[in-house]
């Protein structure tokens, strides 16, 4: 009897473990492959092997092929589930810090700190995990009861159709699915839970138990608030007005991230909605604080500007970050001051204000977008999200800094001398404030204290909060953001050397929270202050012109002066397209002239600046949805997708449970980069390899 076990080129068959004794004999010829006989051990009942007799009984080949194998190396590394690049992979635990004393989370956003509030070793006791159930056991018995229920209400027959699950089919029940986010550990839930409220046709307990917890400290707030305030906190007072419209605004951002669009655009109608019928009046006395929370917002904004920026990255391609930065931002800066002074009737000072509100680019649009092509792969290779999330933070601190500049000549009656000293004051001065904050947040607090964190967080951001309350009161309003930024940079660069990093850096995380805070106070109020009967038909017509016209003549220059930084044409284009998006920093300062102009400011005044806050608003409306499909769909199309294992750094996004992480883009074939040279030891592997023949045993009995 005999028996073979053959192996050829890359076969997944076993291989012989082990042979002992062997005696070979070779018999070659040109036409058949060489055999080699050896002795095999025979293995009896009792698990002991016995050495062949030496008459030849049994008998085992060696046949040797004259083909071509590849020789493969094995890396000693966790296996990929799924995607060939191990930073792409949805499902790897969140980094945790070296000093942290939890285990890694498995489940939730890749490269994220996990919070330190979050108890994980919550219902230890046995009661408590009884009364935990999974999807597939308790939840999916809900849902056999309701698909039974409309059964019987349809009058189906079970003999008929006894596995119909009209429930699981339904555009509701799916669309219901699609907006319940993936909960980190499973969630305590009362044994009459899923009876009564089936998953995810309603809320889990856990969801409803924090709304129940939120609803409740709201209302002791209020409480609160009326008692100490008075009347303006009452139903019907321009506080509660305020309060009912940012509650209502972060309902409007989540249904418009159920689109995958930026919820800022959601906050942003729903303060249109509230000015339309109106249901709020921020007019008045009240508006001193409406602009102050503009001003709290705007501090969030540049410091997350200065936090994104990676200092490793900065410093080897600075010459490019601050090229594509000033050159195209001074372009659309020119394009709008001569467009709004022919087109909208401003002065030139008008014009010149306006450009350097519309020059700024929204990084709450561009990041999200960024984040799910790069998740995927596209740009990675070249780190293209990386670039254009660092060119934004250059743009808006420009963008804030000359808007300063201007809007303190324009409203001042001070001397000549005082108008020529504001740009070299502004720069220097803001510069020198980040250099010195930055520098004493590197000592103060010290690395190693318990609450280095939260201390790190408000010190940074009181500073900052004192350059742009302190710059505005010495009347050099433009020093403020530039040390803004600049600190958060400097600090951030400190941070990062002593082993923190972009990705795990928890006073970002605690200023995304200052940001889900202030982002629809920001545009509701911002969109509130727009009245649609007011408008002039007109001036939304040559108003788009204006604002497209930039974006174009933006995009081209972009693509034009990008050369020697290593990126094809489509990728140039695509670097345009993303810095196409308005919003924050428009937000945040088109009303902004209006409030400083006084009582005895001209009609002609009014005007003009009721014409600047309009733009802005319309700018926001039109680009940034635009913007952020045009990313996600030209993404795909013009960003090589790399196959070979990056390291994540320099990224960061909310973590909010939303639907807006399903990606709208199609999923494509993955591609080889045609642009990353190939390994040399790899192509001298295949050429060494050509020359190992490969072997088939055959075991004779």
């Amino acid at each position: 009897m005999t028996t073979s076990v053959s192996e050829v080129g890359n076969s997944d068959s076993p291989t012989t473990t082990s042979t002992t004794s062997a005696t070979t004999t070779a018999a070659t010829a040109a036409t058949r492959p060489t055999t080699i006989p050896i002795n095999v051990p025979v293995v009896g009942s009792t698990g002991e092997a016995h050495t062949p007799s030496p008459n030849g009984n049994h008998r085992s080949t060696i046949v040797i092929e004259s083909q071509p194998k590849r020789r493969v190396s094995i890396v000693s590394e966790e296996p990929v589930l799924g995607y060939d690049n191990p930073a792409f992979d949805q499902n790897h635990a969140r980094k945790i810090s070296q000093s942290s004393a939890h285990s890694p989370l498995e489940i939730g956003p890749p490269g994220r700190r996990r919070s330190i509030l979050k108890d994980t070793l919550a219902h230890d006791n046995e009661s408590d995990r009884v009364s935990t159930h999974s999807y597939e056991n308790y939840r999916q018995s809900a849902l056999d009861v309701l698909n039974a229920k409309y059964n019987s209400l349809q009058g189906v027959q079970e003999s008929q159709d006894s596995n119909a699950n009209y429930v699981e089919q339904s555009w509701i029940y799916n669309f219901c699915l699609k907006c319940r986010g993936d909960e980190p550990s499973e969630s305590w839930e009362p044994p009459f839970w899923q009876k009564v409220f089936p998953f995810p046709l309603c809320p889990t307990f856990r969801t409803f138990s924090r709304l129940v917890a939120l609803t409740a400290i709201g209302a002791l707030l209020w409480i609160v608030s009326f008692v100490i305030i008075g009347n303006s906190a009452a139903p019907g007072g321009q506080l509660f007005n305020l309060v009912v419209l940012t509650v209502a605004a972060n309902f409007g951002g989540y249904l418009m991230s159920l689109t995958t669009l930026p919820r800022l655009i959601g906050m942003l109608l729903v303060g249109l909605l509230f000015q339309t019928v109106g249901w709020v009046n921020l007019d008045g006395d009240f508006s001193i604080v409406t602009a102050h929370l503009r001003k709290f917002a705007l501090t969030v904004i540049l410091t997350r500007a200065g936090l994104e920026m990676e200092p490793e990255a900065f410093k080897k391609v600075y010459k490019t970050i601050l090229k594509l930065g000033i050159v195209p931002w001074t372009v659309e800066f020119g394009v709008m001051a001569v467009m709004s002074h022919y087109l909208l009737g401003l002065p030139w000072i008008w014009g010149c204000l306006l450009g350097s509100i519309m020059a700024a680019i929204a990084p709450a649009v561009v990041v999200p977008c960024l984040f799910r092509l790069r998740t995927k792969g596209y740009g990675v290779a070249k780190g293209i999200p990386t670039l254009v999330v660092a060119v934004s933070g250059v743009d808006d601190a420009i963008s804030v800094a000359i808007f300063g500049i201007i809007s303190t000549i324009m409203f001042s009656d001070k001397g000549q001398l005082y108008l020529i000293s504001q740009v070299p004051v502004c720069i220097i001065g803001g510069l020198g404030f980040g250099i010195i904050w930055g520098l004493l947040a590197r000592i103060f607090p010290e690395k190693g204290d318990a609450y280095v964190v939260p201390l790190r967080t408000m010190l940074l951001f009181v500073g900052n909060l004192v350059a742009i309350y302190g710059s505005d009161k010495l009347g050099y309003e433009g020093a403020g953001p530039l040390a803004v930024v600049f600190s958060s940079f400097i600090s951030n660069y400190f941070w990062c050397k002593d082993g923190w990093t972009i990705d795990d850096n928890p006073v970002a995380t605690g200023f995304e929270i200052f940001w889900m805070i202030f982002e629809p106070i920001l545009f509701g109020l911002t969109g509130a202050t727009i009245k649609i009967r007011e408008i002039d038909s007109s001036l939304i017509y040559t108003g788009a012109l204006c604002i497209f016209t930039g974006v174009i003549i933006r995009i081209l220059v972009t693509a034009g002066i990008a050369f020697g930084d290593r990126l094809n044409v489509k990728e140039k284009f695509f670097v345009g397209l993303s810095w196409m998006a308005k919003a924050t920093v428009q937000a945040a300062l088109g009303p902004v002239a209006l409030r400083h102009l006084g009582p005895n400011a001209s009609d002609d005044e009014r005007k003009w600046a009721k014409i600047v806050q309009t733009i802005c608003i319309f700018s926001i409306i039109l680009t940034a949805p635009l913007g952020a499909i045009l990313i996600s769909v030209t993404g795909t199309r013009m960003l090589t997708k790399t196959k070979q294992p990056q390291i994540l750094t320099g990224w960061r996004r909310s973590h909010r449970p939303s639907i807006r992480d399903i990606s709208i883009i199609d999923e494509e074939e993955e591609r080889e980069d045609p642009e990353i040279p190939k390994d040399k030891e790899t192509q001298d592997n295949t050429k060494s390899n050509v020359q190992i023949p490969s072997y088939s045993y055959t075991y004779n009995k």
